[in-house]
């Protein structure tokens, strides 16, 4: 029998207001378990902030933020990126599905960005899923590099016939990378996937083999989308929907808005 997935990615800001710096950790909680997700890939997650923790006494959490954003059922796994005197952040993964294992690449390009790769490798059923969470650099130069990185990566910790979800913050707003990766690692776009099968065009298409198409979904700055930061990658997943979800509301929690998408594990 197929096994359903929904799974998203969410660059949650630390926690806290773009602005005010004031926690928002209690409503991203609400807001994650509103995505009704099996899987969440998680970016800019504070393991630990000791003058925020101290400022705000009352409503900073005593758990690190992947540990209290993870819901009673799910597993969850954290790869610090950057360290600094009061505390440290990088990416996290929550999951319903057991964690087998969980490893942080370190993809930093130079001294001023710190960035890494978490790779979680999922127990679904009798399949082993390998996740991972992203975080690309503000520059061409650096992402493109990381890009090397992570294909390198995934090529020597994963299977070449094993299912892969890699999802999270590329700051890649040109759509200069999801050629390279669909080409390097077999991998679709979720957008991209779900558009073209709605197609008889864009199913030629995809048998042909040509690509990329269609333009992946806004999602910077939440309350009115115009830049393309986030994606989701799949690879032995066929798309059923993809959509990102935008607003005050959401613009209130993150200045990033989050994608979900609903996912087939190929048989």
């Amino acid at each position: 029998m197929p096994m359903k997935l929904r799974i998203a990615t969410y660059n949650i800001h630390k926690g806290i207001s773009s602005i005010a710096r004031r926690p928002r950790v209690h409503a991203l909680k609400q807001g994650i378990a509103s995505l009704a997700a099996d899987v969440v890939f998680l970016q800019e997650v504070q393991g630990r902030h000791d003058l925020l923790a101290l400022r705000h006494a009352s409503s900073w959490p005593a758990q690190e933020q992947h540990e209290f954003l993870a819901s009673d059922s799910q597993h969850s796994a954290y790869g610090v990126n950057a360290i600094y005197d009061h505390g440290h952040h990088g990416n996290a993964l929550l999951s319903i599905h057991p964690i087998a294992s969980a490893n942080n690449h370190d993809v930093s390009d130079h001294q001023y960005e710190s960035r890494g790769i978490l790779h979680c490798v999922l127990q679904m059923r009798e399949r082993e899923v390998h996740c991972y969470v992203v975080h690309l650099g503000l520059f061409a130069g650096s992402r493109k590099r990381q890009t090397e990185a992570l294909i390198e990566a995934v090529m020597a910790t994963a299977p070449a016939n094993a299912p892969l979800l890699i999802a999270g913050d590329f700051n890649d707003w040109t759509n200069a990378l999801s050629e390279t990766l669909r080409l390097q690692l077999g991998v679709a776009e979720v957008f991209d996937q779900a558009m073209s099968s709605r197609s008889l065009g864009g199913y030629l298409r995809r048998l042909a083999g040509r690509g990329p198409r269609m333009s992946p979904a806004r999602t910077f700055p939440a309350a009115m989308p115009v830049l393309q930061l986030d994606r989701i990658y799949v690879r032995g997943f066929s798309v059923e929907n993809a959509k990102v979800l935008h607003g005050a509301s959401w613009a209130r929690l993150s200045d990033h808005a989050p994608l979900v998408a609903d996912l087939v594990l190929a048989a």
